[in-house]
């Protein structure tokens, strides 16, 4: 057998699982592996600006495309931990990332060395497996497990720490004849789907629900072939959002207390059976469970067996992968509407869809400054149906999941149990890295999109162009608007006098941070909208700076200072802060519209 450093045969192994593309910053007890990468050559690296930005593009990466892993790469100490917010964001979301980390040598452990910390203990939390490789015989094998564990059962990342001398050692390892190890998924059986539709056809009112899991498992075209296959309206997640076209006539809207449709929630309260195929009951989907499951009959499919029960205990529960399940529901959905055992749900459908044209939210406003919702009206005037949307957290994500339309899985990429501010633009370079030709937009508030700016200077060294959608009302905005319930308006202004402000420039001195002039000094380009007239031209010069110069491009979008957004403490207590949609006038982009053309 060949003989080979630990760090050639780990890099071997990544190629023989199909990893190409790698994200990291690398460091003295890293080296040997950036050796090793180096000499292999086959697989490319990214230079993050933060190691925590080389995880969040990690995650992109793996969201953008099924089969994907990201692989993220950081010395000793500080980048390990760095990197506990990407890993935490990966493991609430079911993402599939590998962290590989290096590590003081095996003699200096626990001796307070240098950089030296126990990065297996503090990342066990947030992984499904987390490991410092004490043996370099071992690397071969360890690396081969992470990727077996990271495909296996609910999808999850995983973090291999390497002591720098482990890295070195010399080993004998034959990679002709490495294979990567089979997935374990388990598959739900006959008689339990039997079961389900059996519940399913008793009920009057059913829906689906179709979570993540739905497009972690490639399962979206089974899900709309079963919904047709039944007539049963489904409502995705927000996780789940793409799974099935925002028109297509059994998309019923989002439920949910933020990220949630009018009309979503209304039929959500009007069902009285619900299958969730690949959700968690996320509380911002549910609010309480009282209100949520009075009335209503469950299944519950999903992936983990700790999953089924641990919101609330449904009426039946099966553990089974999306797919596989999805894949048996069609199937003996087939059989039955052959021997005419189906009900006609069509009634229903049309009473789902009548609510889908009436219960809008008004979005035609002329206020300048700009009201948000005129911000997506106009970008749903500007962007195609294949766009893919990037976000993450804040007033403009719950507006963005509101007003905006997805047509396609995985075209809105957004971390949704972890929501760490600054998660928006690395993630969308890491989604440009796994895709060069798709169309990609982020959207930020100010908030977001400063805490981790400066990765834009990768997206401009590495030619990773998209169009940023900054939306600036120089404010905290989903905090403050939380702290309505205090009677306070606290800590939450990110306003200053900004001496170096140009107001012919579209900046007024009270907004603060010149995005702008910072964007463009880190290789990007910027532009600035305070007028809905002006969005039009601003995405269309985007488009043609992007494709010119192959950088980020942004616009920066001047908001009025305080918009509340809808949202409340229970799906049937939303609070509508802005005046409703009276005809589909007052909503001219909705999907509403659309139907009544």
């Amino acid at each position: 057998m060949a003989q080979m450093t630990a760090a050639q045969a780990a890099v071997l192994v990544m190629q023989k699982e199909g990893v190409t593309q790698a994200f990291g910053v690398p460091g003295a007890a890293i080296n040997p592996l950036y050796a090793a990468l180096r000499q292999s050559g086959e697989i490319q690296h990214i230079l993050a600006r933060h190691v925590e930005g080389a995880s969040h593009m990690a995650e992109g990466y793996t969201r953008a495309a099924a089969g994907n892993i990201g692989v993220c790469i950081g010395t000793s100490g500080p980048a390990g931990t760095d990197m506990i917010t990407g890993l935490y964001s990966a493991w609430a979301d079911s993402i599939p990332i590998l962290c590989i980390t290096g590590q003081a040598p095996r003699a200096r452990l626990y001796k307070e060395d240098f950089q030296a910390v126990d990065i297996e203990s503090i990342s066990k939390p947030v992984t499904k497996w987390s490991v410092t490789v004490r043996e370099p015989g071992q690397v071969p094998q360890v690396f081969q497990q992470a990727f077996h564990l990271m495909r296996s059962g609910r999808p999850g990342p995983v973090l291999i720490d390497l002591p720098f001398d482990v890295q070195m050692a010399q080993i004998e390892f034959d990679i002709d004849t490495y294979e990567p190890l089979k997935p374990y998924k388990p598959e739900a059986t006959r008689a339990q789907v039997e079961k389900a539709l059996a519940l399913l056809n008793a009920a009057e009112r059913p829906l689906i629900v179709a979570g993540g899991g739905v497009i972690n498992a490639d399962a979206s075209d089974l899900l709309v072939r079963f919904a047709e296959l039944t007539g049963v309206p489904v409502i995705p997640t927000l996780m789940g959002w793409g799974s099935i076209a925002d028109d297509h006539p059994l998309m019923a809207g989002m439920c949910g207390l933020q990220t949630s449709h009018r009309y979503g929630n209304a039929t959500m309260l009007a069902s009285d059976f619900v299958l969730g195929i690949g959700n968690r009951w996320a509380n911002r989907h549910t609010g309480s469970v009282d209100v949520y499951t009075k009335g209503r009959t469950f299944v519950h499919v999903d992936i983990e067996p700790t999953q089924i029960g641990r919101v609330f205990t449904p009426d039946f529960g099966i553990v089974s992968d999306a797919k596989a399940a999805l894949a048996l529901f069609v199937d003996v959905a087939e059989a039955m509407k052959a021997d005419g055992r189906l009900p006609d749900r069509s009634a229903w459908a049309a009473e789902c869809q009548a609510r889908k044209k009436t219960m809008l939210r008004k979005t035609h406003f002329a206020d300048v400054p700009m009201k948000p919702q005129r911000v997506y009206q106009c970008m749903n005037n500007n962007f195609s149906r294949d766009t893919c949307y990037v976000s993450t957290i804040g007033l403009s994500q719950i507006a963005a999941a509101q007003f905006l339309h997805v047509y396609r899985p995985r075209h809105w990429i957004n971390c949704g149990q972890a929501g760490p501010l600054g998660w928006t633009i690395p993630a969308a370079l890491g989604v440009r890295a796994a895709d060069p030709t798709r169309r990609i937009v982020a959207l930020s508030g100010d908030y977001d999109f400063q805490f981790m700016i400066e990765e834009l200077a990768v997206g401009a060294q590495f030619k990773l162009p998209y169009i940023h959608i900054v939306v600036n009302n120089s404010y905290l905005g989903l905090i403050r608007q939380a702290q309505r319930g205090f009677d306070m308006d606290y800590c939450v202004q990110l306003a200053f006098e900004n001496i170096n402000a140009d107001a012919d420039a579209g900046l007024e001195r009270s907004y603060g941070v010149d995005h702008r002039k910072v964007v463009e000094g880190l290789g990007c380009k910027a532009l600035r909208v305070t007028r809905q007239e002006e969005m039009t031209p601003a995405i269309r010069q985007a488009e043609a700076l992007m494709a010119q110069h192959q950088v980020p491009v942004v616009i920066e979008v001047m908001l009025e200072r305080v918009t509340n957004i809808a949202m409340g403490t229970e799906i049937d207590a939303i609070h509508e802060f802005e005046p409703l949609a009276d005809t589909v006038a007052d909503a001219p982009t909705s999907i509403a519209a659309a139907l009544l053309d």
